[in-house]
């Protein structure tokens, strides 16, 4: 995902690796869900163990990840397969200070017997391991006895088969869908529109930008923010862009990208919002509706609502709603690649596919995406419900939850995940992105000329990433 939810809780099984390791945080993903075993403090080097069918020898599966989100997953996969002769030996460090990367990217060029066989990708740098620099590196999954019609078959959405591709090839696949919708306050809806019903609020904020502008007018009038912040709309509109930053091997800035210069301070100019900065305590208050002046609504995904609007909503639980959003759009995801040495091994083959095909592919009831939809990773215990990757698994699934006053999300983010497009993503979007925001708020805030906050952009990327501008 850009996995956003790492931003809640630290890590806990880890294996270090340098200096560099840190605790979890930042603008990210976390794991603090009931759909995860409870944190332990574990020895650095963690095994999970199923019982060998025979007296042959186990197989190790190396599983290298920046949350202890699928390291947990392999113990479900252990207890629901209890002939699988094999055995996870997990590693996690924290994109935290850019440790995970340089990390992951020697030990793939080492290779040998501790070399990763399974690693992920969070969509802020997955196009380097499936498509970039490092994609090399990363099995076919037809390779590995995975084909394409197993993707059709499970409903994968396109966009995230787009982005686990190359040249026709998929590379990876994830176990969420985070095609975004727009979340908004039931009892604020109804003042304003005279309704809450998420059918007509569509056609109130949507289709386009100039809808969504004239709801906002509306909105304010009754004294309401539209978003919390630019932010908001950010995400929207960069995936939902027909190019993106880089067009042959130059910094190229999508049109729809740049008109976020001009929405951004059409929101700042009319007081549309609260003028917040994304993951700040700012930010958090207006799902709480605690900030300075009562909010309509966030773009985002089922984790946004299921891993952290859940914690910040306090007292406005039960007044959310989801609605299809102006433009289609993703945020966020985490893809499982498996080294292509893993090919040179039957056993070990065999091993790595059965496991990524449980966690991504697997529309049975006893697959992590079935679990992982209806929060049902603990017997017994309702875990938090998020988007699968499996439009079939959520046909079949209930996404009902309390949040959004017993909506099922599935019928709006089935359809979110089939509108998002994964062609507009590079490498290097991480750094380019932030570069991009903070100049936007130079230019919002009037610190800058819109010529100066474009000149200033392009000049960064150039001296960071060496990359010349069109």
């Amino acid at each position: 995902m850009k996995s956003m939810k790492r931003v809640l809780v630290g890590i806990s099984t880890l294996l270090v690796m340098s200096s560099a390791l840190a605790a979890c945080g930042g603008n990210s993903n976390s794991n603090s869900n009931s759909n995860a075993s409870s944190p332990t403090t574990a020895p650095a080097a963690n095994a999970t163990e199923a019982p060998a069918k025979s007296n042959g020898e186990k197989v190790t599966i190396n599983l290298w990840s920046f949350t202890d989100e699928i390291p947990n997953m392999t113990k479900k996969y252990i207890e629901t397969h209890p002939d699988a002769n094999v055995e996870f030996k997990t590693t996690v460090i924290a994109t935290t200070d850019g440790a995970y990367q340089p990390a992951l990217d020697q030990a793939l060029a080492a290779g040998g017997k501790d070399a990763p066989d399974i690693y992920a990708a969070e969509s802020a740098f997955v196009l380097k391991y499936t498509q970039g620099d490092a994609s090399s590196y990363a099995a076919n999954y037809a390779d590995l006895g995975l084909d394409d019609q197993m993707v059709k078959d499970a409903g994968i959405a396109q966009y995230s088969v787009d982005i686990g591709s190359k040249d026709g090839q998929l590379k990876g696949l994830g176990y969420q869908a985070t095609g975004g919708a727009f979340i908004y306050r039931r009892s604020l809806a109804k003042d304003v529109f005279g309704t809450d019903d998420p059918a007509t609020i569509k056609t109130e904020i949507g289709p386009g930008w100039d809808k969504f502008f004239e709801a906002a007018a509306k909105v304010k009038a009754k004294g309401y923010g539209m978003v919390s912040g630019d932010g908001d709309i950010w995400h929207a509109i960069e995936n939902s862009s027909d190019t993106g930053w880089l067009v042959d091997g130059k910094l190229h800035i999508d049109p729809k990208r740049e008109e976020f210069l001009d929405l951004s301070k059409k929101l700042k100019d009319n007081g549309y919002y609260n003028d917040t900065t994304d993951w700040t305590e700012a930010w958090f208050a207006d799902m709480s509706g605690s900030g300075a002046q009562p909010v309509f609504g966030f773009f985002g995904p089922a984790w946004l609502i299921n891993y952290t609007m859940k914690d910040q909503v306090k007292d406005t639980s039960g007044d959310w709603a989801v609605t299809e959003p102006p433009t289609g759009f993703f945020w966020g995801g985490t893809w499982l690649l498996a080294n292509q040495q893993v090919t040179k091994d039957d056993a070990k083959k065999q091993a790595v596919a059965d496991f990524i095909k449980w966690v991504t592919l697997d529309t049975s009831e006893t697959g992590l995406q079935y679990y992982w939809a209806n929060g049902t990773m603990k017997e017994g215990e309702q875990g938090t419900k998020d988007s699968v990757a499996s439009s079939v698994v959520m046909s079949k699934s209930n996404g009902e939850v309390p949040l959004l006053g017993g909506q099922n999300m599935f019928d709006v983010f089935v359809p979110a995940n089939a509108n998002a497009s994964g062609k507009n993503l590079t490498q290097y979007d991480e750094t380019i992105n932030k570069l991009w925001r903070d100049q936007v708020r130079e230019y919002t805030a009037g610190n800058k000329s819109r010529d100066k906050a474009l000149a200033t952009f392009k000049q960064q990327v150039k001296d960071q990433l060496n990359i010349e501008s069109e």
